[in-house]
């Protein structure tokens, strides 16, 4: 009783400027800063950020209560390692709920940036908001998170896609996109936490078409996603209606959004977390399950999940010219950018009906220390695959079926975790992985991680951690380590060695490489941030010759990073980036690339918050090209790749009209020296210089 009166105390005098013992949640979180500690950089721009963004705003919009939380949703999070997840359910077992989210600084291994991380994404009740719960249509009306969201881009330079009907010189049509060059996007949204998410978005890209034709399929705007969500109904746990995500396992069959694979956390994002059916809101066309899904208890540590899945989705259908072959239509595989422009596009959309059926059933210990689960996934198609005649592609998927099973654990043993999953498909091929957490001392953990993905192992939904883009044709050991040497610092760092059995697209031969990065990182205060990073990837590609006989040689990449964030006052944050790499192919001359980036954010105005970028970027080619993050309205995601000589800056602007509108406006200009074009082919632009302008309001009912 002393020691909860001695808190209660010391609460009370630190939350007398906090408004009665409350966090102030930021209006809107710092995303930005968040997933570039979070990632190690960015060198591709097929990876879908834009869902981990998704899913972190889910966690921002229902914050995970710590005070009920699970083991499993607490590691769901990606933010906090066992022993503080360890820490915190002893804690509460121990001396009851928290009070407020200031007790964490009185849990053993919360530091001060753990804190400040986490924050966004957890509140502190001390009851049930969903104890006494009305009609469902009660609550969605009367839900303070609750929004409708319209956003409007566009480039404002011309191109020769959104030129008039044109002939070529052979008097052929020429290609033109179908659509204007303004990309709208509608987005509705209301959930509470363990309660109920609702959910509707319609969006068109660039050039699309606004068309009504139902023999096409198309009704308005060229994507629409919806769901309807409820959780916590007695045994039910989970039952979602519409466009949904899964993730149970390691991610080897079933992957959410939230995966960051290799990065500068080298220990807290290694271990995927079965968070199970998850409500889909993003406007990726390609990552989702459309039709119903549920999860039932089947017994206080047994819970069994179903789902069912139809939809079409994009690809290029063929039709045989010889009349042996296996198949008389087919498609050499599925399409995932989700445009449909230009007529030939346009005939690639919802050519396939994909349609999947499967179930998990998962067993956890009553502490959450064991865990265990097995996952059945079953695709079908209406038409075919088969893959163009590469010897590359001699073991991909083919057919019109993929039935993959798995099975899945997870032990915590005082301060070690085994996890770990392993699959086999229908061909044959079997996919695993398997590895540990530990922490060695309060300031030393590591990690390991084993994997081994076959040539003939297929899954379509499947993101476990490895080299390649999909999980297949792989194996590779991986060994992460982080060290806080003194206060403030923190030392991260891991190294990955992986083999590729078998051919790879621009690899003709069985390859090795190798992957290692080190970052130092301090905070000399609560509120900055300075690290510093090196990372080196290795990988054999081929050489640039006419030999018969394919010649690898290794290509190595090495890139370093410096960031500072600081904020002097309540109203200004200033940030600072310098970035660059070296890229080499066997022996060959080394090229280079740069980029030095100021941001600055300042709130002159309580209603008004306003930041801004300068950017200087030099690179040989588009080899070196750098990926920098950018701030963005709210539900947006930007990482443009910046190649060549010249500048980027942007301006954002939120303003707060009042407590229902909110509006973002955004114009960024890429300049660039020494060109006289920007872009190729249909996204060609006549001169140096590259404005786009994008408007967001957002309504608060």
């Amino acid at each position: 009783m002393s020691r909860r009166l001695l808190v209660a105390g010391a609460l009370l005098l630190t939350a007398a400027a906090a408004r009665a013992q409350e966090y102030p949640r930021a209006a809107v979180p710092d995303l930005d800063r968040l997933t570039q500690e979070l990632f190690a950089e960015i060198q591709s721009d097929q990876v879908p950020y834009e869902d981990l963004y998704e899913t972190l705003l889910q966690y921002y919009q229902t914050p995970l209560n710590l005070n009920t939380a699970t083991r499993e949703e607490l590691r769901g999070l990606l933010l906090l390692s066992e022993t503080q997840i360890t820490s915190l359910l002893e804690h509460r077992q121990r001396h009851g709920a928290l009070l407020s989210l200031y007790e964490l600084q009185s849990i053993q291994g919360f530091e001060l940036r753990t804190i400040y991380r986490v924050a966004p994404f957890v509140a502190v009740l001390t009851t049930d908001p969903n104890a006494a719960r009305g009609p469902l249509w009660q609550r969605i009306w009367q839900e303070d998170n609750n929004a409708l969201f319209v956003r409007y881009e566009r480039t404002l330079q011309g191109r020769p896609g959104y030129l008039p009907p044109d002939t070529t010189s052979t008097g052929a049509p020429a290609s033109r996109y179908l659509g204007s060059p303004d990309k709208l996007l509608v987005r509705y949204r209301v959930s509470r936490s363990k309660d109920f998410s609702l959910g509707f978005t319609a969006e068109k890209d660039a050039g699309e078409q606004f068309a009504w034709d139902p023999k096409t399929r198309r009704y308005g705007a060229d994507f629409y996603s919806g769901h309807l969500v409820v959780q916590e109904r007695g045994r039910l746990k989970n039952l979602a209606l519409g466009d949904y995500q899964l993730q149970f396992g390691q991610g080897l069959l079933l992957s959410s959004g939230l995966a960051v694979g290799k990065g500068a956390e080298t220990i807290t994002t290694l271990r995927r977390s079965s968070v199970g059916v998850r409500p889909y809101s993003s406007v990726l066309e390609s990552t989702f399950f459309r039709g119903a899904a549920a999860t039932v208890a089947l017994t206080g540590t047994v819970r069994a999940t179903a789902f069912a899945s139809r939809k079409r989705v994009d690809a290029a259908l063929q039709t045989a010219r010889d009349s042996l072959a296996d198949f008389s239509e087919f498609t050499s595989g599925l399409l995932l950018t989700g445009f449909h422009r230009t007529p030939t596009e346009l005939a690639n959309r919802q050519a396939l009906r994909e349609t999947v059926l499967g179930g998990n059933l998962t067993y956890a210990s009553r502490g959450g220390d064991l865990q265990a689960g097995l996952t059945a996934v079953n695709t079908l198609f209406d038409k075919p695959l088969q893959r163009r005649d590469e010897p590359y592609n001699a073991y991909e998927l083919r057919g019109r079926r993929n039935l993959a099973l798995s099975a899945s654990y997870s032990y915590l043993w005082r301060n070690l975790l085994l996890f770990g999953e392993t699959a086999r498909s229908s061909g044959g091929g079997l996919g695993t992985v398997n590895g540990l957490l530990a922490s060695l001392a309060p300031n030393v953990d590591v990690s390991a991680l084993y994997r081994h993905y076959a040539r003939n192992f297929h899954t379509l939904y499947g993101n476990a951690l490895s080299e390649n883009t999909r999980n297949i044709n792989e194996s590779g050991l991986y060994l992460g380590l982080k060290l806080r040497p003194a206060a403030r610092w923190e030392v991260s760092a891991y190294y990955d060695r992986f083999r590729f059995p078998w051919l790879r697209y621009q690899a003709g031969a069985p390859s090795t490489g190798h992957d290692w990065l080190v970052r130092l990182a301090f905070s000399p205060t609560k509120t900055s941030l300075l690290y510093a990073q090196v990372r080196q990837r290795t990988k054999a590609y081929d050489a640039d010759s006419l030999r018969p006989v394919p010649l690898l040689v290794p290509t190595r990449r090495r890139s370093f990073l410096l960031f500072y964030d600081a904020s002097p006052t309540a109203y200004l944050s200033l940030r600072t980036r310098v970035q660059g790499s070296e890229y080499q192919e066997d022996n060959g001359p080394a090229r280079h690339g740069y980029v030095l980036a100021q941001d600055v954010t300042v709130q002159p105005l309580r209603r008004l918050r306003l930041s801004a970028r300068y950017a200087l970027f030099d690179t040989d080619d588009y080899d070196t090209r750098q990926y920098v993050f950018e701030q963005d309205v709210l539900y947006a995601f930007s990482v443009p790749a910046l190649s060549g000589q010249g500048t980027r800056a942007y301006v954002l602007a939120q303003v707060e009209v009042n407590r229902h509108l909110t509006l973002w406006l955004r114009y960024a200009d890429t300049h660039y020296r020494h060109q006289r074009t920007v872009g190729s082919g249909l996204e060609e632009i006549e001169g140096a210089r590259r404005s786009d302008v994008k408007a967001q309001l957002r309504y608060r009912f």
